[in-house]
Parts: C-alpha cells; structure tokens; sequence
C-alpha cells in the first residue's frame, strides 16, 4: 500500500524493471489506471524509487520489448542470435499437427486447461504438456497474471512464452510464430494455448478491439501445421448486446480475421442460450469448421481447477457458459490428441 494525497491505495511493483521497494521509499507512481478503475487491475504502478535506484541490469540478450518507452526490457529471446536454440528455431518450420487453442480473454486459459485435463483423468501420466503463449494486447508483463503463476505452480502449464511486445514469461520470442515453435520444439508442448494476456482493449466498434489478434493467432498456427481450435467468447450474463451470445469480438476475428480454416468449438448448452449460438454460428461456417462438443462433466472440472475463474468481474457461476465454452475447446483440442 501507498499514500497519494493522503489516501492509501494499492501499488505494483516490478522488481526486475526498478528494484524491490521497502517500507518507508519514497516512490514515484503512474496512477492512470487506478483514475480510470480498470477492472483488470486498479493498482497504481510504481515507475521508480527515485531515493534509491536499482543497480544497471546484466544484459543477457539483445532483443528489446516495450521498444521506446522508458521502463523498456532487454530480454533473452529464444529465436535470437546467442541463443542456445537459435539453431533448432532458424530450421524449425512446422509444429507437426500441434493443437493450438486460440481464445479472446486471458481469462479462458484456465478454463480451456481444465476441459483439456480433464479427459485425462484416468491416466494422468499420459496428460499432455501445455504451452501458453501470450500475446500483448493485454497486459505486457507475464508477472501481472496471477493465473499463468498459479497454473505454472499447479503443473498445469509447463511454460509461458511471451511474445511481440510482452514480456517476463519463461521464454521469450519475436513473434506469434516463433512463440509457437519454441512451444513445440524448446518447450516439447502437444499443446498450445493462445490469447492475450490479462486486460484487453476494446470501443464497441467491429475492429477497435485487442482481441482482433485471435483471427491472426489462427493464420499462425495453420501456417505452421498446427491444428488451430477457436474458443468462443460467449456470454448470456454481459449486459452489452454486442457481447451476447457469441461475441462480436469474435465474430469479427474468426469471421474475417482468420483467413486459415480453424475448428470452430460450439459447446452444446441449454436453451436459450444454446440456439442463440447455435444460430449466430452459422455465420462461420463458410470459412471454418464447426465442431459441436458436448459439455457433460466440464462444470465439474471447471470447479477443480487450481486458480480462480472470473471474467469481466463474473465468476463461474455468474457466467458458466462462457466458462463452458473455454473449456469445451480444451476437451475438443484433447480429442485431437487422442486422434479424434
């Protein structure tokens, strides 16, 4: 906690980017997001302890992220000249049929975890090795999600790549691309998992939103011989209209943004929310597959798993079919994997 104008409020601090702060530093604050109450994080963001600087960092790689503004990082990125698998990723070309679930929020990839494990359970031994790769349309640093932290120390990811503009995840990597190469041929992932990190950006416009990077996220992973599966952001408890449904985000990203053919996810739920589906998804069908996944059991392993569930500030059971649908395409994406 800090004082700013004599109201205390909560901070965060970065420590590879300015040091650990102690009781009693003076600290100088970025409290944009705090003034505005963004619902990812209204913390208050140190940007310095001006008393006391951290020593100059050891540079252990050349390429740098969040280019150009004053707290950018110089990382070790997996794909760059130095790099103890720059040889295996100049040669890498292909993720081998690799299934590579894309999803909007940050806050699917626990779920989409669960549905994946969860057909799994009876021989847990044979569970498949998961990658998430974050993309920065949200969040910038990996240290800000929690979730990827919990699922990390649970075993259900074995690592985090963090790629274009973010960074601080277990590898680095250039791009989406080398993100998901790394995932297979570093990581040895049989599966991928993709979205933006936590928060997102959107203007209730058809494409002023981060999320548009789902669509491109598909183009990646078919591109590389990879197995993309879209998981629907889907809600019948968002009170904007655009939301309900199957989200116009995407609509948009799946409908015009993917230009490679991709396994559409439809998770069979109760009526009235299921036929609303049902109906809106006909218009992905020209470009994609769509794959209807019953969703039988997914409730229950939703509630198992190892870190919260809370999207746009609902919970699991505020919300349940959009947690059903995240999980559904884990269960599809396991079905691949079985040689479904």
């Amino acid at each position: 906690m800090v004082s700013v104008d004599g109201q205390e409020c909560r901070a965060l601090a970065y420590p590879a980017l300015v040091g650990s702060p102690r009781i009693g530093d003076r600290v100088l604050l970025n409290t944009t997001a705090l003034h505005l109450g963004l619902g990812t994080g209204g913390y208050a963001l140190v940007v310095a302890l001006p008393d006391r600087l951290p020593a100059d960092p050891v540079l252990t790689g050349h390429v740098v992220k969040a280019r150009y503004t004053p707290l950018q990082a110089t990382v070790a990125s997996v794909d760059e000249q130095g790099s103890a698998y720059h040889d295996v990723l100049r040669a890498a070309d292909s993720v081998g049929g690799m299934p590579v679930v894309v999803a909007d929020l940050h806050s699917a990839v626990p779920a989409v975890l669960a549905g994946l494990f969860s057909a799994f359970r009876t021989a847990p031994a044979d569970s498949p090795k998961v990658a998430y790769i974050m993309l920065d349309g949200g969040a910038l640093p990996a240290w800000f999600s929690r979730t990827a932290a919990g699922l990390r120390a649970a075993g259900w990811l074995a690592a985090t790549v963090t790629t274009g503009q973010s960074f601080g995840g277990d590898l680095e990597a250039v791009t989406v691309h080398t993100g998901l190469l790394a995932a297979r041929h570093v990581v040895g992932a049989d599966v991928a998992v993709v979205s933006q990190g936590p928060g997102n950006l959107g203007t209730g416009t058809r494409w002023g939103f981060s999320g548009v990077a789902a669509g491109e996220a598909v183009n990646a992973a078919a591109c590389l011989d990879g197995r993309p599966v879209a998981s629907l952001r889907l809600s019948a408890a968002d009170p904007r209209e655009r939301h309900q449904g199957i989200s116009h985000h995407s609509l948009t990203a799946y409908g015009r943004v993917a230009l490679a053919r991709a396994d559409v996810v439809i998770p069979v739920l109760p009526d009235p929310l299921g036929s609303l589906i049902a109906e809106q998804a006909t218009a992905l069908a020209p470009r994609h597959r769509l794959v209807t996944v019953e969703v039988d059991g997914l409730a229950e392993a939703l509630r198992g798993c190892p870190v919260p569930l809370s999207t746009m500030g609902r919970g699991l059971d505020d919300d349940l079919g959009y947690f059903l649908a995240a999980a559904a395409a884990g269960r599809h994406a396991a079905g691949l994997l079985q040689g479904g």
